[in-house]
């Protein structure tokens, strides 16, 4: 299987080696070379240095196509960027975005991308930890609707291009997104007690 992993953080290079060891075709992009350093001198994927919003870096490193691609990197609005290039412009089959606001990461499930949500992790992992109830939010939220407009973006092939596409895509969700987002909180804040808290590299 082809996966594909844009950004080689901690959790990023972790899965780029357990891919890689169970047989998969791996290709992992980050901005900057060092990051591969963490990659183990077993790795016998394709790491890249490049941007993972760019649709003409993804091209040429292979990416179209993907059985997998995650977007791991530490920005939010990135992963989204990426993973919706992935999803509407490279047909990549299975799609998931590192998104750490839960709130953004339900509305963003909500319009069709599945979310990965680290906050979501951890406080159960906490939670279990000391023996206290689940919070009830999935680490990974599955996709549940689609993208406004996702199917009609147009495909395009210059690296400028395919940022303004992205962006535009972020942008044309962005009000759907504020208003799912809103209501996510409103509903939240109606079961939240009075005085609670709210919850080794190459160019591409």
């Amino acid at each position: 299987m082809k996966t594909v992993i844009v950004g080689c953080g901690r959790v990023g290079s972790v899965l780029a080696a357990s891919f890689d060891k169970a047989g998969h075709e791996v290709i992992i992009l980050d901005l900057t070379s060092r990051a591969f350093d963490r990659l183990p001198s077993s790795f016998k994927g394709t790491a890249l240095r490049g941007d993972g919003t760019d649709e003409d870096i993804l091209r040429r490193a292979g990416a179209e196509g993907a059985d997998i691609f995650i977007a791991m990197t530490e920005g939010d609005n990135r992963n989204v960027m990426a993973a919706q290039l992935a999803q509407e412009a490279l047909g990549a089959k299975k799609v998931i975005a590192k998104i750490n606001d839960p709130v953004r990461a339900e509305a963003y499930a909500d319009l069709g991308l599945a979310a990965l949500c680290r906050t979501n992790l951890m406080a159960d992992a906490v939670n279990e930890y000391l023996g206290l109830p689940q919070s009830g939010r999935s680490g990974i939220l599955q996709p549940t609707g689609s993208h406004p407009g996702g199917e009609h973006h147009e495909i395009v092939t210059t690296a400028a291009g395919a940022v303004a596409s992205a962006a535009s895509a972020v942008a044309g969700g962005a009000s759907a997104v504020a208003d799912r987002a809103s209501s996510i909180a409103a509903d939240r804040s109606d079961t939240t007690p009075s005085g609670s808290a709210p919850a080794p590299a190459r160019e591409a």
